[in-house]
């Protein structure tokens, strides 16, 4: 039965997107004609689709209030062939060969343009899956994360330029670096909390690319490191194409190892205390938990795997300067784990892949990028605060007829 009052709210929601949108969607101006062109058009359509998808939001989380969810309903009949062939849990693992297969086969398809932008858009689920660490499950708002991936990027473009050291001797350096950095930016942190660590962050973020912009001698400045090495493959020369492959695969490998180990940390003691620290601190340290150990540790593990990502970062660029390590970038992986879901290992990874690959795919769009990026943003807040996959919260139960005593 529909209800007035969702009609109601719908109507509001797409009266405030065409406000919203009006500046950009409607007005153009024309500057060699010196007129402005009104396209009321796009208006009624952004209104009509905000309503559409309003509605039919509203109208699917009545349904699963109502115990007539989509699960329910996937019982009833659709997901019979799941629960007669397979169970869950053979259902996951052929869902998971399937896409190992299909990421296999990838790169033996599409050009190699594709394969550079899924290569990008790894590199951001393994930098999402480290500030998980530190934002999702600990808990402490960073947003100079960018630094870490800056210093693992010029550690292997300095030492592979004075020392002439290999992309395999860097990676683990540079991750070793960063986490050095991490502990450096915690101790100073230790005592702050909510917008004041953000804005600490956030400086040591700034600190760190000016640093490395004015610092000519030592960075090369605004200029930047070129020729970097890629990767070898037992010594092997590699072309353009077979190098693009590689490093796919290469960051394939990373990811997944990259999943293992944060779902172990999450399951760990460690993983425990941070998300204890992230509930409230001051209860964790009166249960005992070392708060400054706990701080450190997500700080310094969350930043390896961002000086991890760096190191590739100079490998499949070849190329790094200042410019490539802005707070944009911190913004944007933040926006990876907000809109994924904090403490959500695939809620990340699936956010990582929307918001990489949906700006390279909607260059056709190239003006209206960053207003769908905005309205993403927005109505996932309105609609899904929690992100694409909420993190599972621990519950623990006393039953009093198990009780001997």
């Amino acid at each position: 039965m529909i209800n007035f009052s969702d009609i109601k709210k719908s109507l509001l929601i797409s009266v405030w997107f065409m406000f919203l949108t009006f500046p950009i969607m409607v007005i153009r101006v024309n500057p060699i004609d010196k007129i402005v062109e009104w396209r009321w058009l796009n208006m009624i359509l952004v209104g009509a689709a905000s309503f559409i998808a309003s509605f039919a939001w509203k109208h699917y989380f009545d349904k699963k209030e109502k115990g007539k969810s989509v699960k329910t309903f996937l019982k009833s009949g659709h997901t019979v062939f799941i629960n007669n062939i397979a169970d869950k849990k053979r259902f996951r693992l052929s869902f998971a060969f399937i896409l190992f297969a299909s990421a296999i086969i990838f790169p033996f398809i599409f050009s190699a343009y594709q394969v550079n932008i899924i290569t990008t858009a790894l590199v951001y689920v393994v930098l999402g899956l480290g500030l998980n660490i530190v934002v999702g499950i600990a808990g402490l708002l960073d947003l100079g994360y960018v630094a870490f991936y800056a210093v693992g990027a010029y550690s292997y473009g300095l030492l592979n330029h004075h020392f002439g050291l290999g992309f395999w001797a860097v990676l683990p350096a540079g991750a070793l670096i960063a986490a050095l950095f991490g502990i450096l930016l915690g101790f100073p942190v230790l005592r702050l909390r909510g917008d004041y660590l953000a804005i600490v962050t956030l400086g040591f973020g700034e600190i760190i690319r000016i640093t490395l912009e004015n610092w000519n001698e030592f960075s090369s400045g605004p200029s930047g490191i070129a020729n970097i090495q890629r990767p070898s493959l037992f010594g092997l020369e590699l072309s353009l194409q077979s190098a693009a492959v590689y490093i796919y695969f290469l960051m394939i490998a990373l990811t997944l190892f990259t999943v293992f180990v944060v779902k172990r940390l999450q399951n760990s003691r460690i993983g425990r205390a941070w998300l204890a620290l992230r509930e409230d601190e001051t209860a964790c340290e009166a249960m005992g938990i070392n708060k400054t150990k706990t701080k450190l540790s997500a700080f310094a593990l969350g930043a390896t795997w961002a000086g991890m990502m760096g190191v590739m970062f100079a490998a499949k660029t070849t190329f790094i300067n200042p410019a490539s390590f802005t707070f944009h970038e911190s913004a944007m992986i933040l926006s990876i784990v907000v809109l994924g879901g904090m403490g959500s290992v695939s809620g990340v990874t699936a956010a990582a892949f929307v918001l990489i690959l949906l700006p390279e795919y909607l260059r056709a769009f190239s003006d209206f990028r960053m207003l769908f990026f905005g309205a993403i943003l927005v109505i996932m807040m309105i609609f899904r605060p929690q992100g694409l996959v909420s993190g599972a919260r621990r519950a623990y139960r006393f039953n009093k007829a198990d009780d001997k005593i």
